[in-house]
This record gives structure tokens, sequence and C-alpha cells, in this order.
């Protein structure tokens, strides 16, 4: 996966970014989002550029599907995050060859209207009208007739300027609410938006967590000025889950070393969060950050151990 730590010339820096958050008042707005960095109680979300609200937390399934637990724990664990407000499922047509979206359709049958999924299209299945064929592949899979998102997984060599008019058509279709991108960087963005209907991209999923922050010198303040939300997989980075200085906020506020670590992830109001498990123990731990704001000191302390 693509991050941005290579890049220099930083527009703000992470004391900066992290200042800027801690300041916000309860409603804030940052490019006409709710900056939800608000008191304890009040569930974030985040709005993406075509009006709709989605929870500023929500579920990943890389490795969902794929027998590290036993099916019916795993959709249990899914519905114990719709039920605790993680109301957002993401996954791919490639996670476990279309196991996640199969175990994800199973878990949304008979609740589809609550629930905002979003998939996948590799970019070795975008040419000609592959991206509209690999939808169809994922619908079936998933059992709906529309995804709430479809991204572009990565950048691959695709015809870019015809991904953005597959998705466009799809849209107009119905086959999806909107479409967006995974893994693009700011040159990636820039380039996106100079294609015709380009700047209708919905969000950019990247990886995020306190360990890699490279995307706070320029990606994330670059979607915020166009936007764009971000959506952070991998959360917990390695090891987030036994940290310290987590562990130790969390203890202040009657939860797990994890949601603080995921709380942290959202502080700025425009970053979705989708931490993966497939244990109901840990998504209720997990669904806690949903309401979890952390202190300026938190916040300082975050910078201290993890610059």
């Amino acid at each position: 996966m693509m991050t941005t730590e290579d890049r220099n010339n930083p527009l703000l820096s992470r004391r900066q970014f992290n200042g800027l958050c801690a300041s916000l008042p309860a409603v804030a707005t940052l490019s006409g989002v709710p900056a939800l960095a608000a008191a304890e109680g009040a569930r974030r979300s985040v709005k993406l550029p075509n009006g709709t609200v989605v929870s500023a937390l929500g579920q990943g399934s890389w490795h969902l599907g794929q027998d590290r637990h036993p099916a019916a724990e795993e959709e249990e664990a899914l519905r114990t995050g719709l039920s605790l407000g993680m109301t957002l499922i993401d996954t791919a047509e490639i996670y476990g060859g279309g196991r996640s979206e199969q175990l994800i359709g199973r878990v949304i049958a008979g609740q589809r209207d609550r629930v905002f999924v979003v998939s996948k299209v590799p970019p070795y299945h975008t040419g000609g009208d592959g991206a509209a064929r690999a939808c169809e592949a994922s619908l079936s899979r998933l059992g709906t007739d529309h995804l709430d998102l479809y991204l572009l997984h990565w950048r691959g060599g695709e015809n870019l300027p015809g991904v953005v008019a597959a998705f466009e058509a799809l849209r107009a279709a119905g086959k999806i609410r909107a479409w967006g991108v995974s893994n693009f960087r700011v040159a990636d963005m820039e380039e996106l938006f100079r294609i015709p209907n380009g700047d209708h991209c919905a969000a950019n999923q990247v990886l995020y967590n306190a360990q890699t922050r490279g995307i706070e010198r320029d990606l994330l303040p670059w979607c915020e000025q166009h936007g764009v939300p971000i959506m952070a997989y991998t959360p917990l980075g390695n090891g987030l889950v036994k940290d310290p200085t987590f562990a130790k906020i969390g203890a202040a506020h009657g939860c797990s070393a994890a949601a603080a670590a995921i709380a942290w992830t959202m502080r700025g109001g425009n970053v979705i969060s989708i931490p993966e498990s497939g244990s109901p123990a840990h998504v209720k731990e997990n669904a806690v950050a949903l309401s979890l704001a952390l202190t300026p000191e938190e916040l300082q302390a975050v910078d201290a151990a993890h610059a």
C-alpha cells in the first residue's frame, strides 16, 4: 500500500495539525464538513461531497471470509458493529477472492437500507467495460442492487479518464451512489481533478494511523481543502492496541487503547476510520471511539510518542 512518507515541503507540521484539531469548537466547519471534535457522547460523522452523512467509524474486511475466525463469528462481529453505529462496511473484490463480499452479503441481508457499503475495483479490471462487469460481480456477491461507494483500489497503469467515465456511467445507471479512489497521493489527486468529472471523487482511502502520519504533510490538507474525505485503513497500525500512550489515554476514558488510537485518527472531522475485526468483543471495544474525543493534552502526548 502507498503512503506519502517520502513527501517533502510540508503544508502543516504534525504539531500544527493536532493543534488545529484540538482548537476546533464543538461544531466547526472545514470545507463545509462538520468537524465533530466535540464532547464525548456525540457520535462522529462525516459528510461526503454528495451530501450523504456517514458514520466516521466503519468496519474493514480485508482478512474476513478467509478462515481466520469461524464465519459465524465474523458475521456476528459485523452485525455487532452495525448495532453500535459502525454502519459503514468496506470491502473489495480481491479480499479473499470475493469471499469477503459474500460474507458481508449475508450480514446485510434484510438490513441493507441501514448499511453504507463500500467496495473496490482493481485497476486491472477497469479496461473497456471491465469496471461495469466488476461492479456487477461485486453486487452479485453482496446480494444488493447498488453500492454506496465504489473505489479504484490503487493506481496501476489504468486509463484514469476511462475509469472516471465508467464510474460516472455506473452512477447514472444507479449501480453506485458515489465513487472514489484508494491509495492516491497528492499528484494522483491533482491529475484526477484535471479530468472531466474527476472532482466528483467522494473519498480517498489510504493508510493512516499514529505510526504512519505522512499524509498530514500534504494529502490530508489537500483533501480537506478540496472537500474530499479520507478513509483511514489500518488505523491500529502495528501494535497500537498495546501502545502505552494510548493505553494511558484509554484508561483515563475507561476504554481500550485500541479505541483511543482509532479516535485519534478521527480527531479532525474529515477522516472515516475503518478498523477490521472478526471478534464481536473487539468490535465492542472499537465502537467506543465513535463518541470519544481526546483532549489537547492527550493529543500532545501522542505527538511526543509518535512524532
